[in-house]
């Protein structure tokens, strides 16, 4: 580890520097529209250097498992798209994006959920999310590590890891969790080895890896962004979100992603009312605190006196009363040990049949594919057990899903349990205190806002004694992302906590 160490430092010197005194490290959307702009920086070279980020960092933090071989002739486009036109686009245009591997791209890319069993299947076309990218100018740079299935393969989970990707880490610190199932994402992010990413978030799967990366996350009311052509585990709780560095960014590539997709017609068409005129980006407000009503509810900040974390969230609450936020602390949302119970809420019985019919239904799309059922894939790894770490991480849910046999009665029983602990949970909550938003530490928040579609946004908190990060995210009812921006930006302006990488070990 040592000699690898000393060989990424070397390679750090190296990769900092741009073209014409333009700095890849922590650039900006803004920062990289205004070295197109101004001549410093082409999108040809801006994709060159994430892609010699991509070769210094990844054999060190496996962020990303494959890269787009047609990267540089879409960045070649979209640098004679500006040159025609002198500086047209938006801030996304001619911009390295990575996916997490499950979305889908009709390219020369790969989608795979981080699985060898999907290695060579083929989408019928673009997922929809990366159809607005394209639509937007970006180019896709390539797929993100992640955990495999998002982490939905078997109870033990797998912190980063998948076959395709390997072991993912944290690039704070090498040793401590990058968290899942949108690990690459995250790490890539924070690392610098591309502009801004996508992530996916049943449960978690944005907040989480974002907090312990000391990244921005936001997960999406359900619905807000298309799902058609992501690989699937639950209509009712999949959403895809954006991580990036700043809150900035993350808000404007939700702007780019959001809307109505025929190929998600219900979700979309639902949650389209949500959608602002003039978009998100209207919310990016440094005074977005002053007036809002902030809940702080018990269970969460389990932080004893004197540590790290204790101090650091107390401070940022103090912080957001001076801003003019009404902090309201002890409060208590109903049923919280049950809603956090996902083996016996219900959560679980729910989530096991509807993988089955969606990712059945979703494999049965694909134009190719070496496997057309979850029956083939558990086949699959049954046969490759070395490979897919069978003996270690198992199987089970998969196994647990495949003997479903659709939504029957108990399925509905467990989903109208759901919908009434998030009735009678957070949302009866909110409403009652006429909260703007509620704060938790890291994804702690997570299962409550799953249950029921509702967003959230991470952003860096602080760092341990260690060096881990950790993060605070704004959660809210459905269609609270302007809210949610106005005091996510608002606190990042006012901590400023964000500092790069450290790569201890």
């Amino acid at each position: 580890m040592p000699r690898l160490l000393l060989a990424l430092a070397a390679a750090l010197v190296l990769l900092a520097g741009g073209a014409h005194g333009f700095r890849i490290e922590e650039a900006s959307l803004a920062t990289i529209q205004q070295g197109f702009g101004n001549g410093s920086l082409t999108s040809v070279q801006l994709v060159r250097f994430y892609l010699d980020r991509i070769r210094g960092l990844n054999p060190l933090l496996h962020a990303v498992v494959e890269v787009n071989p047609d990267a540089l002739r879409h960045a070649a486009r979209a640098d004679a798209e500006r040159r025609r036109s002198s500086g047209a686009g938006g801030l996304l245009h001619g911009v390295p994006v990575l996916l997490k591997d499950n979305i889908g791209t009709r390219d020369a890319l790969n989608t795979t959920a981080g699985s060898l069993a999907l290695l060579g299947s083929v989408p019928p076309r673009d997922a929809g999310v990366v159809s607005r990218l394209r639509r937007a100018g970006a180019v896709v740079l390539g797929k993100a590590n992640m955990d495999e299935w998002a982490n939905f393969r078997s109870l033990p989970g797998t912190d980063g890891w998948s076959a395709r990707g390997g072991q993912a880490r944290n690039p704070y610190v090498l040793t401590a969790s990058p968290c899942g199932s949108s690990t690459g994402s995250s790490i890539a992010a924070a690392a610098s080895m591309a502009a801004v990413t996508l992530g996916t978030e049943t449960d978690g799967s944005i907040l989480c890896p974002a907090s312990l990366n000391s990244v921005v996350g936001i997960k999406p009311t359900v619905g807000l962004t298309s799902r058609a052509g992501v690989v699937p585990i639950s209509p009712r709780q999949d959403t895809i979100g954006p991580i990036c560095r700043t809150v900035t960014d993350a808000v404007h590539v939700l702007d780019a992603i959001v809307g109505y997709d025929a190929l998600d017609a219900a979700a979309t068409a639902a949650a389209s009312k949500y959608i602002p005129h003039g978009g998100y980006a209207q919310f990016l407000k440094k005074g977005g605190l002053l007036g809002k009503r902030i809940g702080v509810p018990n269970g969460f900040f389990n932080y004893a006196n004197g540590t790290v974390q204790h101090t650091v969230y107390q401070q940022h609450f103090y912080r957001m009363w001076l801003q003019g936020a009404t902090v309201i602390e002890n409060l208590d949302i109903e049923n919280l040990s049950v809603i956090l119970d996902s083996l016996n809420n219900g959560e679980q019985i729910a989530l096991v049949a509807e993988f089955k019919s969606s990712l059945n239904s979703y494999l049965s799309d694909l134009s190719n594919s070496p496997v057309r059922s979850l029956a083939q894939v558990i086949d699959f790894n049954n046969a490759h057990p070395v490979e897919e770490k069978l003996k270690e991480n198992g199987q089970l849910i998969f196994l647990v899903s495949e003997n479903t046999t659709g939504i029957g009665a108990m399925e509905k029983a467990a989903i109208s349990r759901l919908n009434k602990l998030s009735a009678d949970g957070l949302e009866k909550l909110m409403k009652e205190h006429e909260l703007d938003a509620v704060v938790t530490p890291d994804s702690a928040l997570a299962p409550v806002l799953a249950i029921g579609g509702m967003p959230a946004i991470t952003v860096p908190a602080g760092y341990g004694d260690s060096g881990v990060p950790f993060g605070l995210s704004f959660g809210g009812l459905r269609g609270y992302e302007p809210r949610l921006i106005e005091m996510a930006y608002a606190f990042e302006q006012i901590t400023n906590v964000r500092k790069t990488p450290t790569f201890l070990p």
